[in-house]
Parts: structure tokens; C-alpha cells; sequence
């Protein structure tokens, strides 16, 4: 059985798209999302450094641009089914309800430019950040991080916790660490997924009325809890929530063993989610698409693992059965 995952910001690094600009399509391709996103996609995916990279607002679409890139070419002539689990990190997500049939492309574009400019202006207003907290006991790190006022923004399992919060409170832990556990700072400009970017949640239920969700014809599960979206109005209740509340990516992985998935594949910008699934999902295959060298490995991993044993009922969307 296939998962196909798209992974969240800081993924990107220094000219990643330059390769797949040289296939047929991809730049128009970009440059039309480029135009919906209000981002210049290909310069930024090619040329532009880490720095500017790093900048939410434009780090965001370019991590959802990439990933649509990536699957209009790999999954061109692959039916998805009920059968298939599609699951996004982050603002991955919008890339995984893009690719499950719940969002348009068009709507996930103009979805991720409110968010990421959203979410920058919000950074914007306290020096905040994150920091991937690897290893230690997971009490004393829990208790370690409700010390210093920090919230456990992303659970990724496999021993890796990212703490959000003031860059003061980052710079406690970093100095305090939990027993037996590194403190590593992130490139990301602000507490995601915390309570200082409710003022994105405001912004994003603005949007909601322009937006036509649809059920996904996917196995789509939810980064919040690791369950099935079964609707289209439920999936955009949850990628709006999901800007000031933790991901639980752990509970997709065990979600997806559960499953009974034999194969996991990532979408560009790829490494992250796989590097997770190695930790946390021993036994599984996975395969991350980091470039057009990777899609004959990728087409053949799919075909591989796109035969399935049934799936629990209960795991289904209804609108998929």
C-alpha cells in the first residue's frame, strides 16, 4: 500500500528546482503558479539564497509550488483511490489536499499566499522561532518545555519534538537542555503552529468563501490527529486551525502503519518526512523525490506498492467508498 507525502517549511534549500526546470512543461507550470501566488517561483526555486529563501512568505509557496510540480509529472498516468494515503507536514498539507483531490490547485495557491504572508506579518510582530529538541526522555522534555513557556509545535516522532516560542524562551532551552537531548535552532522565521499566529487564523477565514473544497478521493489524514478527512469543508476547518495548533506528525506515521503501508514516497522538496519515516516507520520503504533523476525509481516504487491488501473500513472516507 502507497503513502504519498509532502513535507513543510525549511524543507527548501538553494536552487532545488534548478533540475526540474529543464523537463517539458515545469516552468510554464511555475510561472503560472508564480502568477497565482504572487511569488516569482522559478527566480526564487533557482537563483535566490538562503536567506531569501527562509522567508515564510516566500518559503511557503515555493515548498506547495514544488510539490505540484512534482506530482502533475510523477502521478500523470496513477488513478488515486481510497487506496492510496496522502498526508502533508506543515503547509504540506495544502500540497497533500491538493494531490488528494480536496482543494483545486488554483484554490491551494491562493490558499498558502494568505497563509505565508499571514504568518510573516504575524512573526512580524514578536521575535519568536523553533527549535528541534532530539532525543531525551519525552516527560522531561514535555516538562522542560512547559518550564520555559514553549509549546511542542511539532510532534515528529522518532525522538524529534519541535518547541516554538520567543526567541528569549528558545534561548533558555538552548541553554537548559532536557537530560540526554539536543537543542538545534531552525531556519524558520517564526512560533508556527502556536498561539502567536492566531492572527492568520483571522486572515485564512476571510479567504474561506472564495474557496469550493470537495471531498478527497484519497485517503487524506489530517496532520492534527492522524485521521481521515472525510469532507472538503471539514479538511479547510482543519488547514485553517492547523496555522496555531500543533502538528502531530507522529500520529500520520502511526496512522499509516496502521494501515498497513508498505511504501511511503515524498514529494520535492524531498528528504525530511522520509528521514522521519526511517525513525519512525521501521520496515516501511520510502523514497524521497529530490530531483527528475529520482521519477523512474519513483514511478517504479509506486506501481510496486500501489497494490494493496484491504483496507479497514473505518479508515476509508465515506465519500471514498
Amino acid at each position: 500500500m502507497l503513502a504519498i507525502t509532502c513535507p513543510g517549511q525549511g524543507s527548501q534549500t538553494p536552487g532545488f528546482l534548478s533540475p526540474w526546470l529543464e523537463l517539458a512543461g515545469v516552468r510554464d507550470h511555475l510561472e503560472q503558479l508564480s502568477e497565482r501566488a504572487g511569488v516569482d517561483l522559478v527566480r526564487h526555486g533557482t537563483v535566490s539564497d538562503e536567506e531569501t529563501i527562509k522567508d515564510t512568505a516566500v518559503a511557503q509557496p515555493l515548498i506547495v509550488a514544488a510539490g505540484l510540480v512534482t506530482a502533475r509529472l510523477l502521478l500523470e498516468d496513477f488513478l488515486l483511490t481510497a487506496a492510496t494515503v496522502v498526508a502533508g507536514h506543515s503547509v504540506g498539507e495544502l500540497t497533500a489536499s491538493a494531490v488528494a483531490g480536496a482543494l483545486t490547485e488554483d484554490d491551494a495557491v491562493a490558499f498558502v499566499r494568505v497563509r505565508a504572508n499571514a504568518m510573516a506579518e504575524a512573526a512580524a510582530e514578536t521575535a519568536t522561532g523553533m527549535s528541534a529538541v532530539l532525543g531525551g526522555d519525552p516527560e522531561d522534555v514535555a516538562a522542560r518545555l512547559a518550564e520555559f513557556g514553549l509549546t511542542a509545535a511539532n510532534m515528529n516522532g522518532g525522538g524529534q519534538v519541535v518547541a516554538a516560542g520567543t526567541t528569549e524562551q528558545l534561548a533558555s532551552l538552548a541553554e537548559n537542555p532536557p537530560a540526554k537531548a539536543r537543542v538545534i535552532a531552525l531556519k524558520v522565521a517564526g512560533a508556527f503552529h502556536t498561539r502567536h499566529m492566531t492572527p492568520a487564523v483571522t486572515a485564512l477565514e476571510a479567504l474561506r468563501p472564495s474557496l469550493s473544497p470537495s471531498a478527497p478521493v484519497a485517503t487524506l489524514i489530517s496532520n492534527y490527529d492522524g485521521r481521515p478527512i472525510v469532507q472538503g469543508q471539514q479538511n479547510l476547518d482543519s488547514l485553517i486551525a492547523q496555522v496555531s495548533r500543533p502538528v502531530r506528525w507522529d500520529l500520520c506515521m502511526e496512522s499509516m502503519q496502521q494501515m498497513g503501508i508498505s511504501g511511503m514516497i515524498e514529494l520535492s522538496p524531498a528528504g525530511t518526512l522520509t528521514g522521519l519515516a526511517r525513525r519512525g516507520m521501521r520496515g516501511t520503504a520510502s523514497l524521497p523525490v529530490k530531483s527528475p533523476e529520482d521519477l523512474d525509481a519513483a514511478a517504479a516504487f509506486i506501481e510496486e506498492h500501489s497494490r494493496t491488501p484491504d483496507l479497514d473500513p473505518s479508515l476509508i472516507p465515506e465519500g471514498s467508498k
